[in-house]
């Protein structure tokens, strides 16, 4: 696989390097390990992937820009587009949730956070999403923050939401993807990764 010549500008941290180099022995190749190294990258670089971050995948796996970018933007999960809120609100808009009301919680939303579908505020706090089917129809209409699934959803539900969300100073998006990154690795894994990041600090 061919390369750029340039070694792009390195941001993953120790933690984040340790953590690639024990997922790379779970594949048996480096291209393998692109999905989960987009979510370390995802999580070093504050819950989007710019190009800097595209360039470091590839740089770590071997493998061209252009193949990490093609699969970052295949998966809806990847943030390539634009870089999101601390919190990413998404709303289900499929058939059970629509019938459930999910297009008054569109509005609902769109009214009390300032944006539309897609923006974000102002404020970097919230960044609002329609998504395809959550998996959750017992509970439309649904939304997902995170890695946690709400409903079904009401205006009183989404106030609660909204104030409990403006008072965490982490990022829910930010969270996901280290939880993710944190599910394919083994125990001692994990803790090899957490003395890289100690050893930086000590």
């Amino acid at each position: 696989m061919s390369q750029s010549s340039e070694t792009p500008t390195l941001r993953f941290s120790p933690k984040a390097v340790a953590e690639l180099e024990s997922l790379k022995t779970h594949y048996p190749n480096l291209k393998a390990c692109i999905l989960p190294a987009l979510w370390i990258a995802q999580r070093e670089y504050g819950g989007y992937l710019p190009p800097e971050a595209i360039a470091e995948v590839a740089f770590r796996l071997k493998r061209t820009p252009a193949e990490v970018q093609g699969v970052a933007t295949f998966y809806s999960m990847y943030n390539t587009e634009h870089k999101p809120g601390r919190h990413m609100i998404e709303v289900c808009t499929c058939l059970t949730c629509n019938v459930c009301g999910a297009s008054g919680i569109v509005s609902l939303l769109e009214r009390k956070l300032g944006i539309k579908l897609g923006e974000t505020t102002p404020d970097g706090m919230f960044t609002l999403h329609g998504v395809e089917c959550l998996n959750a129809c017992d509970r439309a209409p649904v939304v997902q923050v995170g890695d946690e699934y709400h409903g079904p959803m009401d205006e009183a539900k989404i106030d609660a939401l909204l104030e409990r969300l403006r008072n965490e100073s982490q990022s829910k998006v930010v969270q996901l993807a280290d939880e993710i990154v944190q599910v394919h690795l083994k125990e001692d894994e994990r803790e090899k990764a957490r003395q890289a990041a100690e050893s930086v600090r000590g």
